[in-house]
């Protein structure tokens, strides 16, 4: 029966390699750092995270809180450049600490990131705009640093992405952004601020009155009053109880949803939000990193 022989014989073969190729990828791939994890994750458990080291830690000015961490990946090609501003409602309550395993899965992925660190509401000088002149600082700071330049990208989390946004505008010319993605962003600041949660609460004192008492200020600061980036991404959870869903809808900007994902979830690395957000990075850098 030479037909059912070769056949059987193919069968073992095709089998052989599909064998060869599952070990060769076990061999070669990196294990996860962080497991996964459901949904709507709380913040305890991003503060829980055990991150990785920055690679080095750069003063941007004179504050203790004007520096920025560099985080590098390991492969030694040119690696696309994040800078990310962590959130925190602008409050100086929450440091760049919470983020550091979502800097440290990001550099684990392939990318150099400038995780900025910055006086907040509470710190002398924080506040606006004290707080935006040092993210504006610190972009300054990443465009004299010796680092492949010509893929960046500016990422924000909630407050960090109302930050990350505006500066968007106002980026060195040196830097060349190719991209903007909010995570949970804040992206109208006078709506925001007329919310009632805690964070939202928080706003007046950021900018220093309500609204209806400092219109001019709140549309210096607001990113829905400036014309978004040519390629702007929000990511956004539907279970988001921090920043509302209507924050996602900034003219000129792609929206991504997650479903079921809350407002933490968008820097837990093990979260389902966390593969959105890869391939909002691969639609910005098109090129895979280190090539």
């Amino acid at each position: 029966m030479p037909g059912l022989t070769q056949r059987f014989t193919t069968a073992i073969r095709t089998k052989a390699l599909l064998v060869a190729a599952a070990t060769l990828l076990a061999c070669t791939a990196t294990p996860p750092r962080y497991a996964p994890v459901a949904s709507d994750v709380p913040y305890p458990a991003v503060a829980q995270l055990q991150p990785g080291n920055p690679d080095q830690v750069v003063s941007y000015g004179p504050d203790p809180l004007q520096y920025a961490e560099l985080w590098l990946p390991e492969q030694t090609g040119p690696a696309p450049v994040i800078a990310f501003i962590h959130g925190g409602c602008w409050l100086n309550a929450y440091d760049i600490g919470h983020t550091r395993a979502f800097t440290t899965a990001l550099a684990d992925a392939g990318y150099a990131v400038w995780s900025i660190e910055y006086r907040r509401t509470g710190d002398a000088g924080g506040g606006w705009p004290g707080s935006y002149q040092d993210v504006q600082a610190a972009l300054q700071a990443l465009a004299e640093q010796q680092l492949d330049l010509s893929r960046v990208a500016l990422m924000g989390h909630s407050a960090g992405g109302h930050l990350a946004l505006l500066a968007a505008s106002d980026a060195p010319a040196e830097l060349g952004v190719d991209a903007v993605i909010g995570l949970a962003a804040i992206t109208n600041l006078p709506a925001y601020a007329n919310g009632d949660n805690s964070c939202e609460r928080a706003t007046p004192s950021f900018m220093g009155g309500k609204p209806d008492a400092i219109p001019e200020r709140y549309q210096q600061a607001n990113p829905a009053a400036r014309p978004a980036h040519s390629q702007t991404i929000l990511i956004q959870g539907t279970a988001d109880k921090i920043v509302a869903a209507s924050q996602a809808g900034l003219p000129g900007a792609t929206t991504v949803w997650v479903q079921n994902a809350g407002h933490f979830d968008m820097i837990h690395p093990g979260a389902p939000a966390w593969a959105q957000i890869i391939e909002s990075l691969k639609t910005a850098f098109p090129e895979e990193p280190g090539k």
